[in-house]
């Protein structure tokens, strides 16, 4: 073969260009649109992810490293490939039930999320994830995360106020004002949140519009503008977390006596008919319509909602979420999902990349590598006020995405779909009575008369 001759190249040619695609657009998807505000936005997840992992692990016996590790790789995968702070969360109706019930330990956990992930990819692999979700009303998804947001808020006012006990899933009193947990150190945080971050983008943007200003009115102008240009890109979340790191050393400082170095032994989990029947039943089949609504359809609306233009398909975030369990819980890591809060959340705090979540599975992924289980004793002692704070604010960014509905039709059917979830306990039974409510009014409409034209 002549390698000189452009014939025999030609073939090769799409080849290489469809890679060299490929490359350029994961290095476009991890790239930092701001480094503080990426750093920052990586912390946005942390207060839903770090109590129900640290649940399973003193409840369960759940195998941290091996956690770390592998939502760490998902966390790199999903971000080179979605372009958007894709958040890897627990799955939270699974870990309601190991947490809750003693005979639902790991064999039960790793079998309910491979049934659960096995699911969600034939609903991706099929199309009919992709079907769903065009089907579904806004509305009825408004409702879903309108209800998911207000969740998250109010367990985040619990966080604040109770002394929790995770390994119970109990609060044990009153938090008191004084102390490295104290109550007065959470408000402290809150108010600084807000001082920095405000209510959203929309306040910051507002300071553009004072530019046509002209003389020593427009170099004043100009120079508060950039002061607060920086206090505005303070990372606040990434301050406080790092804080919260400090003050876990300084409520226990021989947790550094106990932590081991090296990871996790890696070991397939063996599951028994009991064990299948069990994760299937009390796990998979309140997980799944959860998965479904927030993991999937939830996401993609919120996603073309905060990212317009990258209107993220269906079907690739089913086949993502199957995969991550399918593979990962035969060796013990926590069931995971995608979730809207965990999206909210990091966007809330400044993440607008997929480098955003690489950065954050690169360190879970070390964490894992380096400590393995054994950081589960610093996070024992990490301030919960703090992660509470990081919640609330996640959970009103989420709840605040329902604030586009236009007509009282539309939010008729969101505030019922809202309360039915809240009160239910239920996405699906939420999502079930918002259905039935659309199509009822639908079906009113319908029926009106309309007036004959003469």
């Amino acid at each position: 073969m002549d390698p000189e001759n452009p014939e025999n190249l030609s073939p090769h040619k799409p080849k290489s260009g469809y890679l060299s695609n490929i490359i350029d657009q994961v290095k476009t998807n991890l790239v930092f649109r701001s480094k503080w505000a990426e750093l920052n936005g990586a912390m946005g997840d942390l207060g839903t992810f770090i109590p129900i992992v640290l649940a399973l692990t003193l409840a369960n016996d759940l195998n941290l490293g091996t956690t770390l590790i592998f939502t760490g790789v998902s966390n790199i995968v999903t971000g080179a490939i979605y372009g958007v702070p894709m958040p890897v969360q627990p799955m939270k109706a699974i870990a309601a039930a190991a947490i809750s019930g003693s005979d639902f330990g790991v064999p039960e956990i790793m079998a309910s999320g491979i049934l659960t992930g096995g699911v969600l990819l034939v609903l991706g692999i099929t199309g009919l994830m992709q079907l769903v979700y065009k089907l579904t009303p806004l509305s009825v998804v408004r409702g879903i995360q309108l209800a998911q947001g207000l969740s998250f808020a109010l367990t985040a006012v619990k966080y604040i106020r109770k002394i929790q006990d995770f390994s119970k899933s109990k609060a044990k009193g009153d938090r008191p004002w004084p102390g490295l947990d104290g109550l007065a150190l959470a408000i402290i945080c809150a108010c600084f949140i807000i001082v920095i971050n405000g209510a959203g983008e929309e306040e910051q943007s507002g300071e553009r519009e004072t530019a046509g200003v002209l003389g020593d009115e427009e170099i004043r102008l100009r120079r508060k503008r950039r002061v607060r240009k920086i206090v505005f890109s303070i990372p606040s979340a990434f301050i406080i977390f790092l804080f919260g790191v400090v003050f876990a050393f300084i409520r226990r400082p021989k947790v550094l006596e106990e932590i081991r170095f090296g990871p996790s032994s890696f070991q397939v989990v063996k599951m028994s008919k009991h064990a299948w029947k069990e994760g299937f039943i009390k796990g998979t089949i309140p997980q799944l319509p959860l998965s479904v609504l927030n993991s999937v359809i939830g996401v993609c609306k919120l996603s073309s909602d905060l990212f317009p233009g990258k209107d993220l398909s269906a079907t690739s975030l089913s086949v993502t979420v199957g995969l991550m369990n399918v593979i990962g819980c035969w060796f013990g890591a926590m069931p995971s999902c995608h979730g809207a809060g965990g999206l909210a959340g990091q966007y809330k705090f400044g993440g607008r990349s997929g480098g955003c979540v690489a950065l954050l599975g690169t360190a879970k992924l070390l964490l894992g590598l380096v400590l393995g289980t054994s950081l589960v004793k610093i996070l024992d002692q990490f301030p919960v006020g703090i992660l509470g704070v990081l919640l609330l604010f996640a959970g009103i960014e989420l709840a605040m995405a329902s604030r586009d509905m236009n007509s009282k039709e539309e939010s008729f059917v969101m505030l019922i779909c809202t309360a039915v979830s809240l009160v239910g306990s239920s996405a699906a039974l939420g999502f079930l009575f918002g259905i039935l409510v659309h199509v009822l009014l639908r079906l009113r409409n319908l029926s009106k008369i309309n007036p004959v034209v003469p």
